[in-house]
């Protein structure tokens, strides 16, 4: 691998600080930098941009977003033995890198940026990869203030991400939430072989545009008929959706669907109008 800064290679900077990576906070490691500047890449030209990363453990990837001009990174990482080494890239890039001590999840960027747009850019760790995502693409009001999103998932996840009715067996909650909100695909998969300590999966970087305009709808009627419509996927909707309402006969008949419809059938725009439905009969 080529080195892209004349710090330390990752393997010696991990051994140095003892960093070994813990399953509990769903570590692995990623030590080629080649690998690393790929990703950093997949977000667009970073010159200017400030970036924000999600627990970026050693500084694999914080290393490349910095070497590939990101004007500042603020990395997020609760793991406070990776401090130290994240501290060394701060020096060898004065001014640019900001650490921040905390739980992404408890973490409020959005006060912490101050109004100004960023690109999120992070090889999140698996166990808090779908609940962060969550978060962002539930943000109110939308446009958010994140530009794009350039994470890596597990492959199965990814594939639930960038879902549609075409791919029924992962089409679902989290496909509806991101296609109503923003544009995504997978950029390209990582094996296994690329992490320390390896894991059992293939993973994916998949990139997320946020849609300016997204038909409008009230997010939480959204969130609450997909619950009850995927909760139930194998049943038609005029029974699903009693889960939300005793009578949903009028509210589908509104929106043109078939009350024999099953919710692996319907597209994202399909329960933006059973959203839209309800609102309008309350």
């Amino acid at each position: 691998m080529s080195q892209i800064d004349d710090l330390p290679p990752l393997r010696e900077v991990v051994e140095r600080h003892g960093l070994m990576a813990q399953k509990s906070l769903g570590q692995n490691f990623l030590f080629d930098l080649n690998l690393t500047g790929r990703i950093a890449r997949a977000a667009g030209p970073l010159d200017g941009e400030t970036v924000v990363e999600i627990g970026p453990g050693p500084g694999g990837l914080t290393r490349a977003l910095l070497a590939n001009g990101a004007a500042k990174v603020i990395a997020v990482e609760r793991d406070r033995r990776c401090l130290p080494a994240l501290a060394e890239i701060a020096a060898h890039y004065p001014g640019r890198l900001e650490v921040v001590d905390g739980d992404a999840l408890a973490v409020d960027l959005s006060r912490l940026l101050g109004g100004q747009p960023v690109r999120i850019v992070a090889n999140l760790p698996y166990n808090i990869g779908t609940p962060l995502l969550v978060g962002w693409l539930s943000l109110d009001p939308w446009p958010p203030w994140w530009t794009s999103l350039t994470l890596m998932f597990q492959r199965e996840v990814a594939e639930r991400i960038v879902a549609t009715p075409a791919q029924r067996a992962d089409y679902g909650r989290l496909a509806v939430l991101t296609g109503w909100r923003c544009e995504a695909r997978i950029l390209f998969d990582v094996p296994k072989t690329a992490f320390v300590p390896q894991p059992k999966i293939t993973s994916s970087v998949v990139h997320l545009v946020p849609r300016p305009s997204p038909e409008p709808c009230d997010r939480r009627l959204l969130e609450r008929i997909t619950l009850a419509a995927f909760g139930q996927r194998r049943k038609m909707l005029r029974q699903s959706l009693k889960a939300v309402t005793p009578d949903p006969l009028p509210m589908i008949e509104a929106t043109g669907l078939a009350p024999t419809a099953r919710a692996e059938e319907i597209p994202v725009e399909g329960f933006v109008a059973l959203a839209n439905a309800m609102a309008g009969l309350r």
